[in-house]
């Protein structure tokens, strides 16, 4: 694959089709000079993506329906429809309509991006108490994608343009946090990250530093054990397999003191360990990637803000961020490959020309 002319098909979620989710794609694909660099394909409904094209006024959003993936305008956007029903929008308000359609936008995308109809997925964002069902059990996007797409471990990577956090645990109430810091669980998450750098970023040797789950990283073990038992340990194994991986650092410090503009990546060992600092920085600007899948799933780093629903009011900056990182990641995946496929192809005819002067001679 050229990467130079590859212009890959993005498919997009609505997420809960009462929060802002479809309001982002409307005003985002109203500059088209968008669809110089992908092809959408809106996971949706006509009756949806119009009814809030009629909310929002004015817009210069024009789209083609389909129910076909072979059958899209590859120069235009495109609205799948997952669902042909008559379905209440009800801005601003959480209800089960919202979550049933909203999972069912995701449920039919993640199927066509498993099957190959899609180069990459762009989630917008649900809302974990109204999006439960029978199908969709789960604490948010990343289990779900990472049961679906069949893999042992995924690493949630929270990007901006000059930060990357990822998380050792993610939707874990706190009290159960500290049961879930294991030896075998950082080596993990360290080596999907360090991957995910390499493959994804075009960072060669990327550096990561890793956090303390203890205050002053326990000090010794002074405060907590978990340091010295599980985290330093791990360090250790990784540091003798060549990964550049540094701490456990005191959080608090470590980013009062910008030391996360040493690194490529920062592992934390809890959610608003990692996410408060990382949500203080990214100026709105940030976004959700879900490191470690075979495919490619970028998402706004903010939730279905239901208080601005319906209002005209919401932000695009995230998804647009989100957009670009998922077509820039595509483009280093293709790049890595081509790599690889060269320096394979390069020591083979090494390796040939070595065995014909061998036999030569």
């Amino acid at each position: 694959m050229s990467t130079g002319a590859f212009k890959p098909k993005i498919g997009i979620t609505t997420g809960d089709i009462n929060g802002i989710g479809i309001e982002l794609i409307i005003k985002s694909f109203a500059e088209h000079k968008l669809l110089e660099f992908c092809t959408p394909i809106i996971f949706a409904s006509n009756k949806v993506i119009n009814f809030y094209k009629n909310t929002m006024g004015e817009t210069a959003l024009q789209f083609h329906g389909t129910k076909d993936l072979q059958v899209l305008n590859a120069k235009g956007i495109n609205v799948f429809n997952c669902w042909e029903e008559e379905v209440a929008v009800t801005p601003g308000i959480m209800n089960d309509i919202g979550g049933k359609y909203g999972i069912r936008s995701l449920m039919v995308a993640t199927q066509c991006l498993k099957d190959g109809q899609l180069d990459g997925l762009l989630t917008n964002p649900i809302h974990k108490k109204n999006s439960q069902t029978h199908d969709f059990n789960y604490s948010g996007h990343t289990p779900f994608l990472k049961e679906k797409f069949g893999v042992k471990d995924v690493a949630m990577m929270l990007c901006a343009e000059n930060i990357k956090v990822s998380l050792l645990t993610e939707h874990v109430p706190i009290a159960d946090v500290s049961k879930n810091i294991t030896y075998e669980g950082i080596l993990s998450k360290v080596k999907i990250i360090q991957d995910s750098l390499i493959k994804d970023f075009g960072i060669d040797k990327p550096k990561i530093a890793l956090l303390g789950l203890n205050p002053h990283a326990s000090d010794n073990g002074l405060i907590g054990k978990e340091e010295q038992a599980i985290i330093l340990p791990a360090i250790e194994k990784l540091k003798s397999d060549g990964y550049l991986v540094y701490g456990p650092y005191s959080a608090d410090a470590f980013f009062a003191r910008q030391q996360d503009q040493n690194f490529d990546c920062v592992l934390a060992m809890y959610h608003d360990q990692g996410l408060i600092p990382f949500k203080s920085f990214d100026k709105g600007l940030g976004v959700n990637y879900t490191a470690g899948l075979p495919v490619v799933r970028t998402s706004p780093d903010h939730g279905t803000a239901f208080d601005i629903a319906g209002k005209n009011l919401a932000d695009n900056s995230s998804f647009l961020h989100a957009l670009f990182m998922c077509i820039d990641i595509l483009h280093h995946r293709a790049g890595y490959a081509e790599n690889t496929k060269n320096k394979l192809q390069k020591n083979s005819r090494n390796q040939f020309k070595k065995s014909k002067d061998d036999i030569v001679e």
